[in-house]
């Protein structure tokens, strides 16, 4: 069994598998044929000591998943398409995506919050209530969100390709073979999702933005902003350490509700995109130079044809 905490994120018909110093991904080719390919993490910060640092090493490893993850969703399109397997996306074009996404989710899911509870009881002397009801409006918001996205077409199959990612990882850790039979009786959800991940930053925003009180408008939206780094990083460590602790009765009941909204993000998927999970995480066992589990590496796969890519002969 490998040593080091795979995960992973579902991309349009695909997988990407994070590895300890590389990622791969595998995706479902309009032509059928499943295709691949690996990259070194190098961010700057990997592998550096601050990349270990409890309460920085979240903050690291959200910076290379959103840069890495927005990427390879672009190419993960563009092949589903049928477009160009090595169309890139430059790193100014990222970078405004990212910025473009960042500003919209903390409008949507922080700031829209508080305005509407500010709003809604602007009569209200007892500040608890106001917290209280920007709480309760986030929680909605998201909820809402990820339920009427899901009922997209195309994102319900990520979400599919999300319980493929799962199911695979499950099956890596308990030790059994990567074949669809065996992934097949994993469940879905995962206690290191990035969904209970998201859940985790809710709760904890809620207790934050409470101890921040009611002040004047422009310090309550600053404090929304400035501690969303702060936020993100002790939820990180809350979510490493409910993920090693999900043995303990109170454990699970704490981190229960992120099971739960999973049951939006991820879906039972087909046999042949637990083929693609599959691939992506033999691949990043590949990379990072581990050994397969006996009985996998029998998936047919092609490498593609990506600038800066690191490929290996097709197995």
């Amino acid at each position: 069994m490998a040593r080091f905490s795979y995960g992973g994120q579902a991309l349009i018909e695909g997988v990407l598998m994070r590895g300890r110093d590389a990622v791969a991904v595998a995706l479902r080719h309009p032509d059928g044929r499943i295709v691949w390919a690996t990259e070194r993490l190098d961010s700057g910060f990997h592998g550096s000591r601050w990349a270990k640092a409890p309460f920085v090493r979240g903050l690291i490893v959200l910076y290379e998943t959103l840069v890495v993850g927005t990427r390879w969703l672009v190419r993960s399109a563009s092949v589903a398409s049928a477009e160009e397997e090595g169309e890139e996306l430059g790193r100014g074009a990222i970078a405004i995506m990212l910025l473009i996404t960042l500003v919209a989710g903390i409008g949507i899911f922080f700031l829209l919050p508080l305005f509407i509870a500010s709003a809604t009881t602007a009569g209200i002397d007892n500040g608890a209530v106001q917290h209280l009801v920007e709480g309760l409006i986030r929680v909605a918001i998201f909820l809402g969100y990820l339920m009427l996205i899901g009922r997209a077409p195309d994102i319900a199959r990520v979400f599919q390709y999300h319980g493929a990612e799962h199911m695979t990882i499950h099956a890596l850790e308990a030790g059994r073979d990567l074949v669809p039979a065996e992934v097949r009786q994993f469940p879905t959800a995962h206690p290191r999702c990035g969904t209970e991940f998201l859940v985790v930053v809710i709760a904890l925003s809620i207790v934050a933005f409470s101890l921040v009180g009611r002040q004047e408008p422009l310090v309550m939206v600053g404090s929304r902003i400035l501690l969303i780094p702060v936020i993100a990083a002790i939820g990180y460590e809350i979510l490493r350490w409910g993920a090693r602790h999900r043995s303990n009765r109170l454990v699970r009941a704490i981190m229960y509700p992120g099971i739960l909204v999973q049951m939006i993000t991820t879906k039972q998927p087909t046999d042949d995109m637990i083929e693609v999970a599959i691939v992506s995480m033999e691949e990043a066992l590949r990379a990072d130079g581990e050994a397969l589990p006996a009985g996998s590496g029998i998936l047919q796969r092609a490498p593609m044809d990506l600038a800066g890519a690191v490929t290996a002969p097709e197995a």
